[in-house]
């Protein structure tokens, strides 16, 4: 039996935290000078860093581990770290960082000085990510070798992946179908100190994959399952133990946890009063003008909707359309002729659904969520696409991760929907609040520059 091949993270990790600790003396004892007080209040802040991260997982990054993860674990860490060190100040009343920030009082020189640390850290951290997916793509350094067992669109999918996502520092070496001799896999594995199996569990029989497990538990290789599900979209299940059984849940949906759930709605509170203040407020009377002036009929236009738990709710928008009886059953199309002038100009920039807003503040949508599809389309889509129905495990958005990605507006195809949905579902299995910022900015950046499916 080999002893199993060591990797950079084993050491890398302990040298992150080892450079962070040394971020965090440094700016302290600089700031404070040296002094027993000083150096006691430096430890002991270096302790609740290293207990902190330890919590947040703050050194939990992998390299398939995406660069939006990584900032939200950063202002997690922020955070917490800013209410210990103003905790530590509190208990050690003789720090006085005011000793090279005399400007400031010892509120603002402890926010600066902590701010200063975070960032450093973050810059630190990035550098060094970013460093590693140059090395893995660029020289071929720091990666695994890797094979797969079993035949599926999963199996082609994943080595698509390996093989295209090279910063990812994987090296597919072989694929065995579900009629290779085991012994031959076995050996093949061994000859070529290959350090990680992938075992589809749809086309191995239980008794392939269990020899499998125990051949790589016995010489120290890593073997992870490719579990059973269809194309459309990506599984994250959840592990519990009820006693001694282990239990798998099919997702994790964040925006329930009670933490989470408050954060995303204070959120969309705050940010739907402020646009209707000072955006809506006086952008509206001049819309109504222009509509008004544009053709006959009223300034809104409402539409029922499915939203959460699949419950009913009037979306509200500005009226882009000529008064017509297929409003609520047949969706805009390229050159829609009952669409009107002003109504070109509103849809192209999406400012139409502005109104929304009012939607969000009562609680029907969220600012950012799965977009709502008329009645009508949900009926027709909820029993011909697999999984639609995911979408309503949220509450709907003004705009959502499918949206910005290019799948908005028209549905031509039926690749249309099966991306929008494998988008949405995405979002809710990875939503996090950064995410929905990093939505916002996609979504102002598109509105302003407008969208190809904006009609």
């Amino acid at each position: 039996m080999k002893k199993k091949k060591g990797r950079f993270s084993k050491y890398l990790r302990p040298i992150l935290k080892i450079i962070d600790v040394g971020i965090i003396n440094y700016f302290i004892l600089s700031t404070h000078g040296i002094s027993v007080n000083s150096l006691v209040f430096s430890i002991s802040l270096s302790i609740i860093w290293l207990i902190i991260s330890a919590i947040t997982n703050f050194y939990q990054v992998f390299r398939f581990t995406p660069q939006i993860k990584i900032f939200n674990l950063i202002i997690i860490q922020y955070i917490i770290f800013l209410f210990s060190i103003f905790s530590l100040v509190g208990i050690f009343l003789s720090i006085d960082f005011q000793h090279n920030l005399k400007r400031f009082d010892n509120f603002q020189s402890t926010l600066i000085i902590s701010s200063l640390i975070i960032s450093c850290i973050a810059i630190f951290k990035f550098v060094v990510y970013n460093i590693l997916l140059r090395f893995r793509a660029v020289f071929g350094g720091n990666y695994r070798k890797t094979v797969i067992i079993g035949t599926s669109d999963q199996v082609q999918d994943l080595a698509n992946y390996f093989t295209r996502k090279k910063e990812a520092g994987f090296k597919l070496k072989k694929i065995f179908t579900k009629k290779s001799n085991i012994k031959a896999i076995k050996s093949y594995i061994l000859e070529n100190s290959v350090d990680e199996i992938y075992c589809c569990l749809t086309s191995l029989e239980t008794e392939i994959i269990n020899q499998l497990t125990n051949f790589a538990e016995s010489n120290l290789k890593d073997i992870k399952y490719i579990p059973s599900h269809k194309k459309i979209y990506s599984k994250k299940l959840s592990h519990q133990n009820y006693g001694t059984i282990p239990v798998l849940s099919l997702r994790t949906i964040h925006i329930e946890d009670p933490f989470n759930s408050l954060v995303k709605r204070s959120f969309d509170i705050i940010f739907s009063l402020f646009v209707l203040f000072f955006l809506l407020s006086w952008l509206t009377p001049i819309l109504a003008i222009l509509i008004k002036t544009s053709s006959k009929g009223p300034v809104f236009f409402y539409q029922k909707r499915n939203g959460y738990n699949f419950n009913e709710f009037n979306c509200f928008k500005f009226r882009s359309m000529l008064i017509n009886k297929q409003a609520n059953t047949m969706q805009a199309t390229r050159n829609d002729l009952r669409v009107t002038a002003i109504g070109k100009i509103l849809r192209k920039y999406s400012i139409d659904e502005l109104p929304q807003f009012y939607n969000v503040l009562i609680g029907d949508m969220s600012v950012v969520g799965p977009r709502p599809h008329m009645i009508k389309e949900n009926e027709k889509y909820r029993s011909t696409i697999d999984k639609f129905m995911v979408r309503h495990y949220v509450r709907p958005g003004i705009t959502g991760l499918a949206q910005t990605r290019g799948f908005r507006g028209e549905i031509e195809t039926d690749e249309d929907i099966i991306n929008r949905v494998k988008n949405d579902i995405y979002y809710i299995e990875n939503w996090s609040f950064l995410l929905d910022i990093k939505i916002i900015f996609s979504t102002i950046f598109n509105a302003i520059s407008g969208e190809k499916k904006a009609y």
